[in-house]
Formats: structure tokens, sequence, C-alpha cells
């Protein structure tokens, strides 16, 4: 009767309308008023305890290093040294796309990020060269979900929180399945440009290059000081956070000198919004994943799978299902917080490594961000590029096929995403 309680009162507050953190904070209180054994304070003592963790610190700091790129006019290097590289190719701007959330994803670790910036000046930039605005806004959407995979990831950081486990490792086992990511899309590109005959946007010039490497290099050096920073021990995620948003700042108002002290509250009032917004739906959770604890759900549901069949390969496809209809409908942090505690039992008893796990979970809420109803990568391009989220929807659909052959790749063969941290921590 409680989960049933929880369950359903969290639907019927997401129906109509209520945020997702007070949604879930508001079930739990629910189904504790009806439990009666313990007082209501428990939940906020809950939802502030969800929240103290040394880890989570890094994300207002990843944040504000993505913004400050946004503000400062960085992205816009980046996306000119993409253009150079790979801009002779046909469709050539679809894959100077792909090749430049790559880049900037080093940066930001936020799909949303990487679509509300880098992606409004692709879509632009697509659209001026004749390319259809469906096109356009489906690779952008597509190339967008690259951004949390390839390290530094914020929906990492979260399940490495949730999950205890290391966070060097969850970003070093991101980074070869984010490029898989980026060749299937580049096939997908390839395979429109040659169906619909889209030119070649630019020859190619090694000068060029060189001019737009040298423009862009001090912006790509951001992912090598925090990726290298924290892979090499230099520094924990968290510091690598504060020493990204530093560099960024420098770059922007001392180097570039293109960030302004009017833009630099702006953004940092956008990054205030945004951690309040993610703490909040952390918090909300961690109440809602504690009453499913305490009710032994998370026992139970375990042992309700292993009964079902303990073959590894079905259960592994029946998570994948579960975890992909969720990021269908649920916000990806919330769904991290509330799905890890009740699936990583059932993955680390059938002898998946929680490194190897967290790459699923967040590859596959990844597409989540690409399909309706929530589909927050959608509702933001629609918004930046004012193409219909209708179309946007429709647009991006042939998109995520490759991204889904991705993900089983990736979920049955788990050298895929383990071979690095492998090489590099044990």
């Amino acid at each position: 009767m409680v989960i049933a309680i929880l369950l359903i009162s969290l639907f019927i507050m997401i129906i109509i309308g209520v945020p997702v953190a007070f949604a879930l904070a508001g079930s739990a209180l629910f189904a504790i008023i009806y439990l009666g054994q313990v007082p209501e304070l428990v939940v906020l003592h809950r939802m502030v305890g969800g929240m103290d963790s040394f880890p989570l610190l890094s994300i207002p700091f990843f944040v504000l290093a993505g913004a400050l790129m946004n503000s400062a006019g960085i992205t816009s290097r980046i996306f000119d040294f993409a253009n150079s590289l790979v801009g002779w190719m046909r469709g050539g701007l679809g894959h100077v796309n792909i090749s430049a959330s790559i880049m900037f994803a080093g940066m930001s670790g936020a799909a949303v990020a990487d679509a509300g910036g880098l992606g409004a000046i692709e879509v632009k930039a697509m659209r001026a060269k004749g390319y259809d605005a469906g096109f356009s806004v489906g690779v952008t959407a597509a190339s967008s979900t690259i951004g949390p995979i390839i390290p530094p990831s914020l929906p990492m950081i979260i399940y490495g929180v949730m999950a205890g486990a290391s966070i060097g490792q969850l970003f070093a086992a991101g980074f070869i399945p984010g490029l898989l990511m980026a060749v299937a899309l580049m096939i997908m590109v390839a395979y429109y440009a040659k169906k619909r005959n889209y030119p070649k946007d630019a020859s190619f010039s090694i000068p060029r290059v060189a001019t737009t490497f040298k423009s862009a290099f001090l912006s790509l050096m951001t992912p090598v000081i925090i990726i290298g920073g924290i892979l090499f021990g230099i520094f924990t995620a968290t510091e690598a956070a504060i020493a990204a948003t530093v560099y960024s700042l420098i770059l922007g108002s001392l180097v570039y000198r293109t960030l302004s002290f009017k833009k630099l509250v702006k953004v940092s009032m956008e990054t205030i919004e945004t951690t309040s917004i993610i703490l909040l739906i952390i918090a909300g959770a961690a109440i809602f994943s504690w009453v499913l604890t305490t009710q032994h759900v998370t026992e139970d549901f375990t042992r309700w799978m292993l009964t079902i069949t303990d073959n590894k390969t079905y259960i592994l496809l029946m998570m994948t299902f579960i975890l992909f209809a969720v990021g269908c409908f649920m916000e990806t942090i919330a769904a991290i917080t509330i799905l890890t505690p009740v699936l990583l039992p059932i993955a680390i008893s059938l002898g998946i490594d929680p490194v190897h796990f967290g790459v699923v979970m967040v590859l596959n809420l990844m597409i989540g961000l690409l399909t309706p109803p929530v589909g927050m990568v959608l509702y933001v391009l629609s918004r930046v590029t004012k193409v219909p989220f209708e179309e946007c929807t429709k647009a991006t659909i042939p998109f995520v096929i490759p991204l889904i052959i991705v993900l089983l790749l990736v979920t049955f063969i788990p050298s895929l995403s383990m071979w690095l941290p492998t090489l590099i921590y044990r």
C-alpha cells in the first residue's frame, strides 16, 4: 500500500505539472504520513543529507564553466575549428556539428548546455547554408547527448555519488562510448548527405586548419586540464571543476576580452538557478529513495527480477527497457537518483561492474532526452531555433537509431567502457 501511495501520488503530481523536485519530496511525505512511524521532520533531514556530498560541489562549477564558454564566445571558435577539420565532407556542417559537440563535451558535461549554447550556433549555420530545418535540429539534438558521456559529465558525478563509484573511473569509462556515439551519428549524416545530395561546405585547407586551431587552442585546453588533471591524480573532480571555471574566467575576461561584467553577472545568476534546480531534484529524490529502501522495495525488486530469469542478457535487456521508458518521462538527474539504488544491486548480483552499469544508465537516459513527452533537449532546441516541438521530435527520431545501436554495443560488450578505466586505475 505504501508503494502504491508513493508511486501514484508521484505520477499524479507530475501529470498536473508539479515540479519534479517537489513531486518526489511530496510523494515521499505522503508515504511517511501514511506509515506514521517516523516524524515528518525526517523528510527535511533526508533531503539535506542527500545534498551533503563533496563531489556534488563540482556541479555548480562545471555548469558555470560551460556557461562562461558560451557567454565569452568561445564556442564559436570551437565551431570554426571543427568546420576546418571536417567541413570538406559531403554534408559537412552535419559532421561539423558532431565534431564540435565532442570538443564542447569536454567543457560543459551537460546535454542541455550543449544544445542551448553550441546548438544555437550550429543550427543557424546549417540553415544559412541551405540545410533543411528538420535535419539541422535532428543532428544537433542527437549530437548534444555526447556531452554527458565524454568527461566531464554531470550525470556521471551524480551516479558516482549515489553508487559510491569512482568518478574518475566513470569519466574514463565514458570516453570510448562517447566517441562511438559520434562515429555512429556521422555515419547517419553521411547516409542523409548521399540520399539528399547535400554539398561539401568547405574545401580542406591546412593553413585554415592551422589558423582556426590557433584561435581555438586555449579553448581546447579546457578539457585537457579537466580530464588530464583527474586521470593523472592532480586533482579531484570537484577541484577540476573549480580549475575549469577559473581557466574559463581568465580566457573570457583577460585573454579574449569578450566577457564583460554584465555578462558575468548574468552567467552567475543562470548558474545559481540551474544548480538550485539540480540540487532540489537530488534532495527530493534522496527522500524518495530512502522510502523505497526502508520499505525493502530494492530487495524485493531484485528478487522479483531474478525469479523471472537468471539469464544475464535477458535481465540487462529488461533493465535497459526500464531505463529507456523512465528516460522518456522523467528528468535525467531524478531518474538516476531514484533508479540507482533499485537497479544497481541487480547489476552487482549479476557480476556487472558498477562503473560499466553507470555508463549504460547515463547513455540510456541521454537517449531519453530526445524522446517525448519530457525530451528536454527537444524543448531547448525548439525554443532557441523557433522550430515547432513536433517537427523537432520528428526530425530527431531517425538519429535515435544509431544511438540505440551504440547503447546495445556498450551494454553487451563491457570492454568498450571498461578498457580505459582498467588501464588507468586498476
